[in-house]
């Protein structure tokens, strides 16, 4: 009961993230310390059926329950304490760095100008999709009234493409989202569907947005887990430089969207919350499953 108590609180931590632009679940999934079994268990689904269900189900159950319960709270906290909320998250993101480091420490691959490019790398990718606004433009707008069949296509596809970035450490499927013009619209059915408005219309929004998110998490699965079997250290330095420029994505993408008004009591919340966030990803993040 505890185990699974504690696999909940994960995945709603994870569902969380998600909905916040500049955070990764697969992130926290990895500081966490579930994400090689989360993804094993998705690549290999009905390899093990009855153990990848009992550990699957308490994780989707808590992501379901953040992103239905807390879109509304998250937007609104967002745009109201901007700086408590981005320092809470930074804290998750910091807190699991220990974790992290200890997979490559002491490993030959340390030695080698390689892997430390690919380090750079995969940094330099979130900073340049965290400003990518400035740098390429704005994402188009998107409209979910009257979709036709092309339309439905090109949301199951979105929805392959931002299941991907969830998974993948460091890179934010909201962010993508954003970029791709359907972060808004897809939190306003969200916020329709909580509401038990234009139920039918939402659910075959949502559904087909979520088959998408299904197929894009099985395929992305499967090659995190070739490139963790055969390239293990390498792929951790990727990893790495995923989630330490995730830390200044976090704030970029928040004084990119939003105006920010500094003052010393939100500053001082803010640094509570971080420090807030920095505990319950370390204590979480060691209590490995």
């Amino acid at each position: 009961m505890k185990k699974n108590l504690i696999l909940v609180i994960k995945g709603f931590i994870m569902g969380i993230a998600n909905i916040i632009p500049g955070v990764s679940g697969g992130t926290l999934a990895l500081i966490l310390g579930i994400y090689e079994r989360f993804i094993s268990s998705i690549s290999h689904f009905f390899k093990n059926l009855k153990e990848n269900v009992q550990f699957l189900i308490p994780i989707a159950l808590g992501m379901i329950l953040a992103i239905l319960t807390l879109s509304r709270v998250i937007d609104y906290s967002y745009h109201h304490f901007p700086i408590p909320t981005t320092l809470f998250f930074m804290g998750l993101v910091i807190g699991g760095l220990p974790l992290l480091f200890s997979k490559v420490k002491g490993t030959e691959e340390v030695k080698k100008a390689s892997s430390y490019l690919i380090f750079l790398l995969t940094f330099a990718l979130v900073l340049i999709m965290t400003c990518s606004d400035l740098i390429f433009g704005q994402g188009s707008a998107v409209s979910f009234q009257h979709m036709s069949v092309l339309d439905y296509t090109i949301l199951f596809i979105v929805g392959v493409i931002a299941s991907a970035t969830m998974v993948i450490p460091g890179v934010s499927g909201s962010l993508v989202l954003m970029l791709l013009g359907y972060y808004y619209p897809v939190i306003r059915v969200i916020k329709e569907f909580t509401k038990f408005k234009n139920i039918f219309s939402n659910i075959l929004i949502l559904g087909v947005f979520g088959i998408g998110i299904l197929v894009g998490i099985v395929l992305i699965s499967k090659l995190i887990e070739f490139l963790f079997q055969k390239y293990e250290v390498k792929t951790y330095f990727g990893v790495l430089g995923f989630i330490i420029a995730s830390i200044f994505a976090i704030p970029l993408s928040t004084f990119l969207a939003i105006s920010v008004e500094l003052n010393v009591v939100q500053i001082f919340i803010g640094i509570l919350f971080l420090l807030l966030g920095i505990g319950i990803s370390y204590k979480l993040g060691d209590d490995h499953e």
